[in-house]
């Protein structure tokens, strides 16, 4: 057995203590009354017997011990073989005991990340379904009428062929976001940056989304005049396409003739923070945390009564992400909701 491994002596010399007291004993008890042994030998005896004990019990008892550990070493390996399988084995058995219980902590703690991801990952798979086929049986509903008799109207095929076009462009619009969002997590999307005003991109969105506001009659404001641009550094499409998806979000969950309101503000000397912020229905604390996961929805009823792909903020959490900013959001129900995210000033050389 290597001599290099922990060793714990407590055990043998307080066993090898007591033999020798005993012996001790016992030899000047068989002086004292057969008077056979010398009490002066009797103690010299008394450090002899100590190592003698010591040595064997501490050899033997090491040796047994080792075989039980390796045991549990091996044992433990065969679930762990990068860290744990790699230490020195030791005999103490209270560092033993505090590894042991690190190792099935740490267990503990990687079967409940295990159970998580399963989870998200039937309820992904859940809701990749969900959306998939509620456009798809849409489509073969029209296409199954069309050709059960309808197509001979004349009215009814160019009413259903549109309906199901819109079908079909809404399955391309969700395929169209699975393909950004897993080039987005890959890391596989190249970002153009450039300078440009975020003031102006803000106009060009409203008036992109006006006539969807104004169904239900919401007005898309700044919180100020801003007179002069606000240059920023980033991919000018992409960070479009974030403040479109936040706009779009607080006007499907906006209250009729609600507002709202997008403020552009300093935060440190080479940082912007761009808000967006509702009067809608907001949402509840409980959500937050998984406000930005792909397909999560609030309204868990199969209604979806609001378009959308369900990938939105996903995308926009990794859009910005991918920028190297942050996406932040506050809510209460019943008041609004505001969604910010920063961006990198861009300096008067555009650099």
């Amino acid at each position: 057995m290597a001599l290099k491994l922990r060793k714990s002596y407590r055990f043998a010399l307080r066993s090898s203590f007591y033999i020798s007291l005993i012996f001790c004993l016992a030899v000047l008890l068989a002086a004292y009354f057969f008077e056979r042994y010398d009490y002066v030998d009797a103690l010299l005896s008394f450090p002899v017997v100590f190592i003698i004990s010591f040595l064997i019990l501490q050899i033997r008892v090491e040796r047994f011990i080792y075989r039980r550990v390796k045991k549990i070493y091996d044992d433990v390996s065969l679930l762990e073989s990068s860290s744990f399988s790699n230490r020195p084995i030791t005999t103490d058995m209270k560092t033993l005991t505090e590894e042991i219980e690190k190792f099935a902590q740490d267990k503990k703690i990687e079967i409940d990340t295990l159970r998580i991801r399963e989870e998200y990952r039937k309820e992904f798979l859940g809701n990749v379904s969900h959306e998939l086929k509620t456009p798809l049986f849409t489509v073969q509903g029209y296409i199954l009428t069309l050709l059960d008799g309808a197509i001979n109207d004349k009215k009814v095929r160019h009413k259903y062929l549109e309906r199901a076009n819109k079908g079909v462009e809404r399955l391309i619009y969700i395929i169209k976001d699975l393909d950004l969002i897993t080039k987005l997590e890959v890391g596989d999307l190249h970002l153009e940056k450039e300078r440009f005003d975020i003031v102006e991109l803000i106009r060009n969105v409203f008036d992109l989304l006006e006539i969807r506001a104004s169904k239900k009659n919401i007005t898309l404001t700044f919180d100020m005049e801003y007179d002069e641009p606000i240059y920023v550094m980033g991919d000018k499409e992409k960070i479009q396409q974030v403040v479109s998806n936040l706009l779009m979000n607080s006007i499907k969950y906006g209250q009729i003739d609600g507002t709202t309101e997008v403020s552009v503000e300093n935060l440190i000397k080479n940082k912007v923070i761009v808000r967006v912020t509702d009067n809608g229905e907001g949402i509840a604390q409980e959500h937050l945390p998984r406000l930005f996961e792909r397909f999560y929805r609030v309204d868990k009823s199969g209604s979806r009564k609001e378009g959308g792909s369900g990938l939105g903020l996903s995308i926009v959490k990794h859009i910005i992400e991918a920028h190297g900013e942050k996406i932040y959001v506050e809510s209460e129900e019943g008041v609004g909701s505001e969604f910010s995210f920063t961006l990198e000033k861009a300096t008067k050389s555009g650099k």
